[in-house]
């Protein structure tokens, strides 16, 4: 990491911190990152239209309205501006931040203007292609809420502060190094990391999106599409893009496509991928709860990848047995634990010539009834389990449950194997979590590109394998980790307990002598 990112992901940290008071962590997040979002709007706005509409014309875009006929150029830049939404001179980051110091004082209406801004923003897309992507999208910033302070004057005063904060802060919108995007992960990444149990509800552990991007992107060097059916804050498929290797020809990833079910989680997704420099044309996100209410039709995309949430209820209604996604296995996964509905969703939404990895808790490696029927018809019918790979416990946040990676693809041979792959013990132990490193991560993704086996590690499985152990695909059945215990010696032993006892003699007899000289 650069020193500048280090310190602005710093800066950005300390301004969270700060300014929060009694707030919790996870309500300041969505007014910090909501307002860096704002800000970000507004300087790649102002930069776009300087640089590519104004350059030589003697005036900047934040005081077009100073001319005569400012109102009509801005009309004319509205028009001719390919961004998909716009914000007026007045109502710019930069405008609003000149107010904040007698705002910080409580005086001053920003509030007012900055909603102005706000709403502006969302009313600038109505009725264009970039509708979706911004409708409501700033409706967590509930500025007359009394989280932010009792009175008006203190809720402005805050709002001052944390604008003048971030104005300290260059974000280098037009630099090519993606400094904002990573600070807007690693302050994600740290609210999830005090959200508790919360936390799994937008966030994916960076390890472990690093792994499942690597694996969906074995082979390839750009993808069509990539699709998350519970998205979160959209972290795991913004990895997806940058772990594609960078070259002259590679288009990386084509559209993106999700869907999220918590609101306030799905704004934020959106904004992720605003922020990271994705266009409104090349993501596709959807709010809706993705079992039973799916919002993608019958596309099928070249990589699919899930943390969904683990063992989850669902409705499991009959008349989901009638649908493609779940008619061909006969059975339904249980409404207490909906692991394979996600599973045969996903392999539903999977391409031909696609790979899907989804993590998921080990319980759907081996548990039995409808969810050992649909795992067997998976195995037995289409042969698209590609590999399994048991990971370390203790990595998520909120669960310290042990969990797994399953891999399928649809371009399985009948002679393919089945990997098995124990990465259990490939972690560095930290004070309240676990953490994949470097090294760990290379080992299960080289492991599973050159179908590698190890000793106590990793397994090539027959289909005939699997049929043994009835499609049960608890990992120690493929990997053996056992380990012999070293053996004793017990004339060694024997020696030693014979020389602990003459030395116990010598003791007491000391003792003896001892007492005898007191008299006692």
């Amino acid at each position: 990491m650069t020193e500048n990112k280090q310190q602005i992901q710093t800066q950005l940290w300390n301004i969270a911190n700060d300014l929060r008071g009694n707030m919790g962590a996870d309500e300041f997040r969505d007014y910090i990152l909501g307002l860096i979002f704002y800000k970000y709007l507004s300087d790649s706005l102002e930069y776009y239209f300087d640089t590519e509409w104004l350059k030589g014309e003697g005036v900047s875009y934040s005081n077009i309205l100073t001319k005569p006929n400012g109102e009509q150029l801005l009309s004319q830049l509205q028009q001719a501006s390919s961004k998909g939404y716009f914000i007026r001179p007045d109502r710019l980051f930069s405008s609003l931040v000149l107010i904040a110091p007698t705002a910080a004082k409580g005086h001053a209406d920003l509030i007012r203007l900055l909603e102005d801004a706000l709403d502006g923003i969302e009313q600038s897309v109505r009725g264009t292609d970039a509708a979706d992507d911004f409708d409501k999208l700033f409706e967590e910033l509930t500025l007359h809420s009394p989280k932010l302070g009792k009175e008006p004057a203190d809720r402005t005063k805050l709002v001052g502060k944390i604008l003048l904060s971030l104005d300290k802060i260059d974000f280098g919108v037009n630099a090519e190094d993606d400094v904002l995007g990573d600070a807007y992960e690693y302050l994600i990444s740290q609210f999830a990391s005090g959200a508790g149990k919360k936390a799994g509800e937008f966030y994916t552990p960076q390890a472990v999106s690093t792994i499942l991007a690597r694996l969906v992107l074995t082979g390839k060097t750009e993808l069509r599409d990539a699709y998350d059916p519970t998205c979160g804050s959209g972290s795991l498929l913004l990895r997806v893009a940058r772990e594609i290797p960078k070259t002259a020809t590679s288009k990386g990833v084509g559209v993106f496509y999700g869907q999220e079910m918590n609101r306030t989680t799905y704004n934020l997704a959106r904004m992720n991928m605003i922020i990271h420099g994705v266009d409104y044309d090349r993501f596709s996100l959807k709010q809706e709860d993705t079992l039973e209410r799916p919002q993608h039709g019958d596309q099928k995309f070249e990589a699919v990848v899930a943390n969904p949430p683990f063992s989850a209820n669902w409705s499991a209604e009959s008349l989901f047995l009638e649908e493609p996604r779940f008619m061909p296995y006969g059975k339904l996964a249980p409404s207490s634990k909906a692991d394979y509905a996600f599973i045969t969703h996903m392999l539903y939404h999977l391409a031909d010539d696609g790979i899907m990895a989804v993590v998921l808790p080990h319980g759907a490696l081996f548990r039995g009834a409808a969810e050992g029927h649909i795992r067997k018809h998976i195995i037995k019918q289409y042969n698209w389990l590609d590999t399994v790979i048991g990971l370390p416990g203790n990595i998520f946040y909120g669960t310290s449950i042990p969990t797994c990676i399953m891999v399928f693809r649809k371009d399985r041979k009948p002679t393919d194997s089945v990997l098995f792959m124990d990465a259990s013990e490939g972690f560095e132990k930290a004070k309240n979590q676990n953490y994949l490193r470097e090294e760990d991560i290379n080992k299960i993704v080289t492991a599973y590109r050159e179908r590698r086996e190890e000793d106590k590690y990793s397994h090539n499985a027959m289909l005939a394998e699997l049929q043994e152990n009835d499609y049960n695909l608890n990992i120690p059945r493929y990997v053996d980790t056992f380990e012999e215990e070293e053996q004793i010696d017990l004339i060694a032993v024997q020696a030693e307990i014979k020389s602990l006892d003459a030395e116990l003699a010598k003791v007491e007899e000391e003792l003896n002598n001892y007492l005898k000289e007191l008299g006692l």
